[in-house]
């Protein structure tokens, strides 16, 4: 059974700023409840931010610096625990855990999804 999705208008897509960013760092976040890192991501003229994400069940740091991302970059920071999260990486849940939203072939940091 296919399940009822809300229509939105272009421009409500437009809103969210879904941009390209080339990971700097990636850190142990070990006072987060659920296994997670934290990331330093490049976005260009946007500038670097960071963000704290639950995807070690899939990804070492290794798997992630150099590695292009795709993040919403225009939500508001948020708190969690002593870090402040600047951006949301995006993924894909799978029973395995989270499967990072990468870019294809390489385009400039900042790149905004179309």
């Amino acid at each position: 059974m296919t399940e009822r999705m809300d229509v939105i208008a272009w421009d409500d897509f437009m809103r969210v700023q879904l941009c390209a960013g080339t990971v700097l760092r990636v850190e142990p976040f070990p006072e987060a409840r659920k296994p997670a890192w934290k990331l330093w991501v490049d976005f260009g003229p946007h500038g670097v931010r960071k963000t704290s994400a639950q995807i070690q069940a899939l990804y070492a740091p290794g798997d992630l610096v150099g590695r292009q991302i795709v993040g919403v970059i225009n939500f508001p920071p948020k708190q969690v625990g002593p870090f402040v999260s600047e951006f949301l990486l995006t993924g894909f849940h799978t029973d395995e855990g989270v499967v990072i939203t990468t870019i294809e072939r390489p385009v400039p940091d900042g790149a905004r999804m179309a």
